[in-house]
């Protein structure tokens, strides 16, 4: 699977920016679609994650009820709507895609085989 990423950019405090992630050399069916960010001097984490099949999604608690992700079956792209932005988002965001990753380990972030480059969010007060 390629994945590419895109629609980083600089955003004020409380803007929105909306990521998408189109992947593409095989079928989604049974994929787990994540996204993970890392910031400055700290580790990779975990933000959303989507089932291909099923659409069961899943948020790291520091983001719950700002980012939504969904997913475009026809486009083969993951999108993430990240709504009230805080200076904490900013990061390098990054989209991964793995198969059979049970629910348990969606957080995980060696649980994902496939990543693609990163996309920068800037967050300014």
């Amino acid at each position: 699977v390629q994945l590419q990423a895109s629609g980083g950019g600089l955003v004020q405090t409380g803007g929105s920016l909306r990521l998408s992630c189109a992947a593409s050399g095989r079928t989604l069916n049974g994929v787990t679609m994540g996204w993970f960010r890392q910031a400055p001097g700290k580790e990779r984490e975990f933000v959303a994650a989507i089932r291909w099949s099923g659409g069961t999604t899943s948020y790291a608690d520091s983001v719950k009820g700002r980012f939504t992700i969904s997913r475009d079956n026809a486009k083969s792209t993951v999108w993430m709507q990240m709504n009230s932005l805080k200076a904490d988002d900013t990061a390098v965001y990054y989209c991964a895609a793995g198969g059979g990753i049970i629910l348990s380990n969606q957080r995980n972030q060696y649980a994902y085989t496939y990543w693609g480059q990163g996309t920068q969010v800037t967050v300014s007060s």
